[in-house]
């Protein structure tokens, strides 16, 4: 058991919209992700996804609405629900998220920044 320092695990990449592995609580795996610009459309089917914004403001696009995750705030998509991440004015957007280990980074859509492997940092 060793202190996690988030700030610290941000400087080890700069990659965007790939995350990293940071902590595994059970069968959930806790992400650092930085975003930027927009991902592809897509859902999980048996997952849910909860994002917290550590840095900047996220646009969490559903096909009925567009919430607007704050920095300090927390979003939960439920399994499911088709939704589209997204940044506004090349803004580089600091996430945690946490997931079953399970989860696929864009569900059943394959997209060139779709992410089949989680490097533990």
């Amino acid at each position: 058991m060793k202190t996690i320092n988030i700030e610290n695990k941000l400087t080890k990449f700069s990659t965007n919209w790939h995350p990293h592995q940071i902590a595994v609580v059970d069968n959930m795996q806790v992400l650092l992700a930085k975003l930027k610009g927009e991902l592809v459309w897509h859902s999980h089917d048996d997952e849910d996804e909860l994002f917290q914004v550590i840095k900047g403001t996220l646009y969490m696009q559903f096909r009925d609405r567009t919430e607007v995750v704050k920095e300090g705030d927390i979003i939960v998509v439920p399994k499911g629900v088709e939704h589209s991440p997204y940044t506004k004015d090349n803004e580089e957007v600091h996430v945690l998220l946490f997931e079953k280990l399970s989860t696929a980074h864009t569900g059943n859509v394959k997209h060139e920044k779709t992410q089949t492997h989680y490097p533990k940092i």
